[in-house]
């Protein structure tokens, strides 16, 4: 019987490509792998994994009990299951499996996706911040095994608590799609010809992010469409404003899909757009899933200015920085990024990147640690 590692995510699984990397990153290494999340009444169906995956059904759905209900499902599930490692991806997850564990003299391993205690939704809630924080003050030190996305965040946790995290960034597989000429996905997915397309993708379009300010930038663009692709909090305010600002015929709104579709549809644009400001900590030293699948797409990227994705932009010169977010400027800088010599120089740069950045060479932060269990 082979080691068995259960892994837990409060999320539903099915657009959770992190979790769906590492799983089958140990996978591949012989591991017994489990993977567990909630399901939502609305919930698509689980694609076809490699792995096992189980999904609870909860009765709540937000708040928290709905966070005791999930902790309190996981951590009965591991006393009554054998595993020999129980990895816990952010906060939300680490009270029933550091407990679990601890019972059942197992290993833990702590996967943070972000500075889970500053996400902006706590930033006014000083009561639940300060009780995720007081769980993550008995919780993080005692465990030796952590990994988190940037270099920022470990070494925000390494000031906090004087532990060391190991930097396992959000890079994407190396796409095992089809590559198609841009004309012809343009045509199969229903977006403009001829027209100059930004895109600004992902699960998070959300407050602050500058969203926002992109569809308002797109007043003072000519030939040119946005592409909002996903999903996130503050899409209902997008249409409404693009309504007001009578903005119909440039921007495109398209829903959730699987990451191959949403990929597709990425080849089809030509700049993509990731503008998250510099309103609370998490943001700052945010590294977005996106950035890297703009790469992976082979478009250029227009990115506001924080540490992290100032880095990968600069290092590999694959677009530009922006340090505003009034809509004026913004559009001058989107306007000038339509230049043919330049997303030439990008996108010979791009190719670079993605053979650099990628989960293939990513992984093994994570692999050569479960080789010591």
């Amino acid at each position: 019987m082979g080691k068995k590692v259960i892994i837990s995510v409060i999320s539903d699984l099915v657009t959770d490509q992190r979790v769906n990397r590492s799983a089958m990153a140990l996978h591949e290494e012989g591991w017994e792998v489990l993977l567990i999340g909630r399901r939502l009444p609305h919930s698509p169906e689980m694609d076809v994994r490699t792995y096992h995956t189980k999904r609870f059904r909860l009765w709540f759905h937000t708040g928290p009990l709905f966070y005791l209900n999930y902790n309190i499902r996981v951590f009965v599930y591991l006393l009554s299951n054998r595993f020999d490692v129980a990895f816990s991806n952010d906060l939300d997850t680490l009270p029933a499996n550091f407990i679990a564990s601890r019972l059942k003299n197992a290993k833990v391993v702590y996967d943070s996706h972000e500075y889970f205690t500053g996400v902006p939704e706590l930033a006014e809630r000083k009561l639940v911040r300060g009780i995720w924080k007081s769980l993550e003050k008995i919780f993080l030190p005692p465990i030796k095994y952590l990994f988190t996305v940037n270099n920022s965040i470990a070494e925000l946790y390494r000031k906090e608590y004087n532990i060391n995290f190991k930097v396992m960034r959000n890079v994407p597989l190396l796409p095992k799609m089809e590559v198609i000429a841009k004309a012809e996905g343009r045509k199969k997915y229903g977006l403009p010809e001829n027209q100059f397309i930004y895109i600004l993708q992902g699960s998070g379009i959300n407050i602050q992010r500058g969203a926002e300010e992109a569809v308002e930038a797109m007043q003072y663009l000519e030939n040119s469409t946005l592409l909002i692709l996903g999903g996130g909090d503050v899409l209902d305010i997008l249409k409404e404003k693009v309504k007001q600002l009578s903005l119909t015929d440039k921007i495109i709104f398209k829903p959730r899909m699987s990451y191959q579709d949403m990929m597709q549809h990425t080849q089809c644009a030509d700049v993509g757009l990731t503008l998250d400001k510099d309103t609370n900590i998490n943001y700052r030293f945010s590294l977005p899933n996106k950035l890297f699948d703009y790469i992976h797409a082979g478009i250029p990227v227009l990115a506001s200015d924080l540490p992290e994705i100032r880095k990968v932009v600069e290092e590999y010169n694959i677009g530009m920085i922006t340090d505003t977010h009034d809509p004026k400027s913004l559009s001058a800088i989107m306007k000038k990024m339509n230049d043919p010599l330049l997303i030439l120089n990008w996108k010979t740069n791009l190719t670079t990147a993605a053979k650099e950045l990628n989960w293939e060479k990513e992984k093994t932060v994570l692999t050569e640690t479960f080789r010591t269990f």
